[in-house]
């Protein structure tokens, strides 16, 4: 780190060494079913249902989503591992390494909506367990915001203790939430009588073109659901023992995490609608409506775990870099981490969660036309124009071949701005509202191929030859 310009660096920013190199194929596993089992996941399982398909539409929506997006996260990856750098160092290669502050600070915006996603349901199933040993505390909405800022306060103390808690965090959580969804799954089936109760919700849509005009958007926000981690990945891989472990890792954990979790929502949600009439897209309030409390109580700590577990893990370990980015010196990890909880606050999740509407087409697809652009820059950036090799020292320093114009790439500027822009037209001109239907698939193809484009006709400085690789990347 000596050797780096102190504006551009820190302890969190630096590649890491050998000896930080710890997580395995295991920690990649443990990381994406931690992250998978947790409450938006059964939502955005259940959400489909509720918007009247049937239980194979939505399950196969929900896999084909996760393999697409597995794609850029796997190659996305690759850089994190090879060099050892977080997310708001790599993209300095593209956008320049004061350039770089836009596309981080959208990630770490969209990042805060998140966590304050997370920290209201963790509050709302603690107001729940508080509900069953007081029932009077069910109405009080001074008790529930309690729950909330208790809750948002465990987050801040797991943020404070570092990044090595959240590995040990994961490798419990992940276990114990495969259990307890199992064990949600058995208890519902026996309520329905059978599976075959619980999967007799018929889909709602008469003709293939009503189905479509559901099925896209919704594929879009399942790609929009993890288009964050496709981006800030190298987070998480800059600690792999190796290219093998977390490719192997993520590769497996992703798509097999989400296809088992979903299908719990998918199933307890369509059973729902056998018992109740209707379907319940909200778990906590789903276990509520049984009115068994010992039941309701043991169901409640473990989405209090699942939500701590994907709350850290997701939400707050790239916002904290983002944020340490814009000034080393001042802002670390920690201090990162406490700026993200506050603008979690500031974000009002219970609005982002009143229905599945504005979850799915309003907070889902909307950011993912934000981030796609800066997916298809980056995989462009680093596979197409540099042949994966990076100049490490010169992501630190403000001479280097990543300084462009002061600092600045004009060309991703105008490539993320024009992705950015046909991916969200669509939201303001009805004629054309398709390309915000498939916001994310516009904003990456249309960005990388700007980007392409522009980099071709105007070559960036040469990388040196010197390019440093960390030990224990390759």
């Amino acid at each position: 780190m000596s050797t780096f310009d102190p504006s551009l660096s820190n302890n969190d920013l630096s590649p890491t060494g050998r000896s930080q190199r710890t997580w395995g194929t295991y920690n990649y596993i443990a990381l994406w079913f931690s992250m998978s089992m947790e409450i938006t996941t059964y939502q955005l399982a259940s959400s489909l249902i509720a918007k009247g398909m049937d239980w194979k539409q939505a399950l196969a929506t929900v896999l084909l989503g996760n393999l697409i997006v597995l794609v850029p996260m796997l190659l996305n990856a690759h850089a994190g591992t090879k060099y050892g750098i977080p997310f708001p160092v790599f993209i300095r290669a593209p956008f320049g390494v004061r350039g770089a502050n836009v596309p981080a600070i959208l990630r770490a915006i969209v990042a805060c909506g998140w966590f304050g996603i997370q920290s209201w349901i963790g509050g709302t199933a603690i107001h729940s367990m508080l509900s069953v040993i007081w029932p009077a505390a069910e109405n009080m909405d001074s008790v529930r915001w309690a729950c909330f800022l208790s809750f948002w306060l465990l987050n801040m103390v797991i943020v404070w203790r570092g990044v090595e808690s959240i590995r040990h965090l994961q490798a419990f959580g992940a276990p114990f939430m495969f259990v307890m969804a199992a064990a949600l799954l058995i208890w519902v089936r026996i309520k329905a009588g059978s599976f075959g109760s619980m999967l007799s919700t018929p889909s709602q849509f008469h003709s293939t073109r009503e189905f479509l005009t559901v099925f896209f958007p919704s594929l879009t926000a399942m790609v929009g659901y993890w288009a964050t981690l496709a981006l800030n990945i190298p987070d998480f891989t800059r600690y792999s023992k190796s290219q093998n472990a977390q490719a192997v890792g993520q590769a497996f954990g992703l798509p097999v995490a989400m296809t088992l979790y979903t299908f719990v929502g998918i199933s307890v949600t369509s059973a729902s609608a056998v018992l109740f009439g209707r379907p319940i897209w909200n778990p906590i309030e789903l276990i509520g409506a049984f009115h068994q409390p010992v039941v309701a109580f043991i169901a409640l700590i473990a989405i209090l775990i699942a939500t701590l577990n994907v709350n850290i893990g997701a939400n707050v370990v790239s916002p904290s870099n983002d944020f340490s980015n814009l000034y080393p010196r001042l802002i670390s990890f920690r201090t990162g981490g406490l700026i993200t909880g506050f603008l979690g606050l500031a974000m009002c999740p219970w609005k982002l969660l009143a229905s599945p509407d504005s979850y799915i087409f309003g907070w889902l697809i909307g950011y993912s036309g934000l981030l796609g652009p800066v997916a298809g820059i980056m995989v462009c950036d680093y596979f197409l124009i540099r042949g994966t090799e990076l100049d490490v020292n010169s992501l630190f320093h403000r001479e280097g071949c990543y300084y462009y114009l002061k600092g600045w790439n004009p060309r991703a500027i105008v490539a993320l701005v024009a992705g950015v822009g046909f991916a969200l037209l669509g939201l303001w001109i009805p004629q054309i509202h398709f390309l915000y239907d498939y916001a994310w698939f516009v904003g990456f193809f249309i960005a990388g191929a700007v980007y392409l484009f522009l980099m071709k006709v105007a070559a960036p400085a040469p990388v040196s030859a010197e390019a440093l690789s960390p030990a224990g990347g390759e």
